[in-house]
């Protein structure tokens, strides 16, 4: 097995996290110039999942590529907060991903029911592609779909039915702060699954707009939202007949999950 501490001193000057990193690379069992190659990679600012096409996120391991924005560790606050507000109680619950990219928060969301049925949107093939990959590899006995669908559309909702639960991480950074992103985000992750709009809202806005015929009264929404978004994400969403039920932070103590109901 590859030494681990030869690889953090290696990675240590080009990973804010070359212990983990170096666990990673360790445990794929690859030669020398398979090493180097990565740590090239690396060097050019390329996120080691990426390169690996893999990434962790809540319990299991996904397929990312650079069509499909990577699962972050803050996002699993949204998981959490659906299996918190939505507990299983083997009933049928019919879940909704609007923009579900890798597919990592419909897929861990469904793992977390009995008897659930969900439908993933994404307006990128090669997206629903990775989405559908990553269903039959972690959840092949769930009844999982994906549909290719632009919501920037006000009919893009027709024929979907009611849900029990709606989640989303919709593109939140602002247009103009995007070249001010990190490099392994702006060169690597897809520009669809960034850009928010002149004011990050854009795809709020429409959300908020037509939400409400897949809704029913029980129905639960949750965001995930960019750092100080909260006050005018819920200010869209009560404009259009939804209350705030809560929020959850992340592990930066930052709110990141707002949770929605009629009303």
């Amino acid at each position: 097995m590859t030494n681990i501490r030869w690889l953090v001193d290696l990675l240590k000057d080009i990973s804010d996290v070359p212990e983990y990193e170096a666990k990673i690379i360790a445990e794929k069992q690859l030669d020398n110039a398979e090493i180097e190659q990565i740590l090239n990679r690396r060097r050019q600012g390329e996120p080691l999942s990426k390169i690996l096409e893999e990434k962790g996120f809540y319990k299991y391991i996904f397929k990312t590529t650079s069509d499909v924005l990577d699962p972050r560790a803050d996002s699993e606050i949204l998981v959490e907060s659906v299996s918190e507000f939505v507990p299983d109680t083997g009933g049928s619950i019919k879940i909704l991903d609007i923009g579900t990219g890798s597919g990592c928060l419909l897929i861990s969301t469904m793992m977390e029911y009995q008897n659930a049925v969900g439908v993933g949107i994404d307006k990128s093939e090669m997206a629903l592609k990775i989405a559908q990959e990553n269903a039959q590899a972690i959840a092949k006995d769930k009844n999982i779909s994906f549909i290719y669908q632009d919501i920037i559309c006000d009919n893009w909702a027709k024929g979907l039915g009611q849900f029990d639960i709606i989640i989303s991480n919709p593109p939140y950074i602002k247009s103009i702060d995007i070249d001010g992103l990190d490099v392994a985000v702006k060169q690597y992750d897809p520009m669809l699954a960034l850009d928010g709009g002149e004011d990050g809202l854009m795809f709020y806005r429409q959300l908020a707009e037509t939400l409400m015929p897949i809704t029913h009264e029980k129905t639960k929404i949750f965001f995930e939202i960019g750092q100080g978004q909260e006050a005018d994400v819920t200010d869209l969403m009560q404009q259009n007949g939804f209350s705030l039920l809560a929020t959850r932070k992340d592990y930066g103590n930052i709110i990141r999950v707002l949770v929605f109901e009629r009303g």
